[in-house]
């Protein structure tokens, strides 16, 4: 059943695709498609009549059923009726307000899914953030996952434009595999047709300060400033460089492009700053997570001011799906916790007995570090011991539910549904 419906949905995706002839902006990467993709909607949105992915909806099934325009009804076999007999009329009856532009994640799991994706939707422009450890157990080697997300480049038609993150050095490499244009983008790289330079992050200057980021955009020696007050992370400035890239294939100014960006707002789960209890404040980054968007979070809690008397907590879950590399990766993790000057370590899951190994080969002492089974065991003892003014970052992957521990500890959790990833009555089965 599952093989009919995957292929009832290709074909119908397919032919909706051939009867609109809307452009695909195709988004694939390890970490930073979704910030990615929002990013690019926002600037696109007020010109064209524009559809993105719904939530993580980047797979063999969440793909045709964004082009069709419909959320998956699950096991509802009669709601199944209901999206056929929607992509049915699409077919039969010109739907004016169907997009002009798809704005679709292309994530892969395994060898394959990338070929698949793009026999589906084949892109004009082709965005790749990054390539890392993610889903390093089922490919075996980063080589390999380069060449499974370059799929999506090669797909380009030569009038294609494929926008390149040169920061990430297996998608650097990817400019050669294609007869496509190619803009590149980048923070720490030279020379390329995207940067940003002089970052600033606000909130050096204390929590109680404006959080955002401030940087300037050097677009081939013309540099324009740019302020995204709602964000924190260096992934958003990479989803802004890949947003700016694409508003100028489709004839939006750099201008116009900086001034939406200044409302640029992040997903659930993607570090946002929530108030926390007992005048707490936390870094929310529980989407998902890898040994390089870890680094990343770690990163900014490292940089971020604090009240003298009050302490810095990293909250880490266990990272999946890194195959080999997962002990190492933890405790290089564990090692930055220690070396960044985080004041407490809170690891939860069989796997995150290795941040807390990385840590103590760093010099952290015992009673800095705490680890739990499960989620819901980390945040009834946070509940206890935190204090004003205290900050904490909690990551993880998925699997490893670290959402819960938001709950437990966020001032308003009556509004979980709202600013919380998973809050969906299937995560809760």
């Amino acid at each position: 059943m599952r093989k009919i419906l995957k292929y009832k949905l290709k074909i119908l995706a397919k032919l909706i695709l051939w009867r609109y002839r809307p452009k695909v902006v195709g988004i694939s990467g390890s970490i930073g498609k979704t910030t990615a993709k929002e990013a690019i909607s926002l600037v696109l949105e007020e010109k064209y009549r524009v559809r993105t992915s719904f939530k993580n909806y980047n797979n063999e099934y969440g793909l045709p059923l964004t082009i069709i325009g419909s959320k998956s009804p699950g096991k509802n076999y009669l709601a199944w009726l209901g999206v056929f007999f929607k992509a049915f009329c699409l077919l039969v009856y010109k739907n004016k307000k169907y997009p002009e532009i798809l704005v679709l994640e292309m994530g892969i799991d395994r060898p394959g899914d990338m070929d698949y994706l793009v026999s589906i939707a084949k892109p004009q422009i082709a965005v790749i953030t990054a390539v890392s450890y993610s889903h390093l157990e089922y490919f075996g080697s980063i080589s390999n996952i380069k060449k499974e997300k370059q799929r999506l480049v090669e797909a380009l038609p030569p009038s294609g434009l494929a926008i390149l993150n040169f920061d990430s050095d297996p998608v650097k490499e990817m400019a050669s595999a294609t007869k496509a244009r190619v803009i590149s983008f980048g923070i720490k790289t030279e020379n390329v047709d995207l940067k940003a330079q002089d970052i600033v992050y606000n909130f050096e200057k204390g929590l109680y300060e404006l959080t955002g980021i401030n940087f300037k955009l050097n677009s081939n020696g013309a540099v324009v400033p740019v302020m995204m007050k709602n964000v924190i992370s260096k992934p958003a400035i990479y989803a802004a460089l890949a947003a700016l890239a694409v508003a100028g294939e489709f004839k939006i100014s750099v201008l116009e492009a900086v001034t939406k960006l200044r409302n640029f707002s992040l997903p659930p789960g993607r570090m946002n700053i929530l108030p926390g209890i007992k005048h707490s404040f936390i870094i929310d980054d529980t989407y998902n997570s890898s040994p390089e968007a870890a680094l990343s979070a770690i990163s900014i809690l490292g940089k971020m001011s604090i009240d003298s008397q009050a302490h810095k907590y990293a909250v880490l879950g266990d990272m999946l799906e890194i195959g080999a590399y997962t002990i190492e990766g933890h405790r290089l993790v564990g090692r930055k916790v220690k070396e960044l000057g985080i004041d407490y370590l809170v690891a939860v899951g069989e796997k995150a007995r290795d941040f807390i190994r990385g840590a103590k080969d760093s010099g952290m002492a015992n009673d800095k570090m705490f680890f739990f089974d499960y989620p819901e065991e980390a945040g009834r003892f946070l509940q206890h011991r935190l204090q004003a003014g205290d900050l904490l970052l909690v990551k993880g992957s998925q699997g490893a539910r670290m959402e819960k521990i938001v709950k437990e500890i966020m001032a308003e959790p009556e509004r979980a549904a709202e600013f919380l990833v998973r809050q969906e009555s299937a995560w809760k089965k």
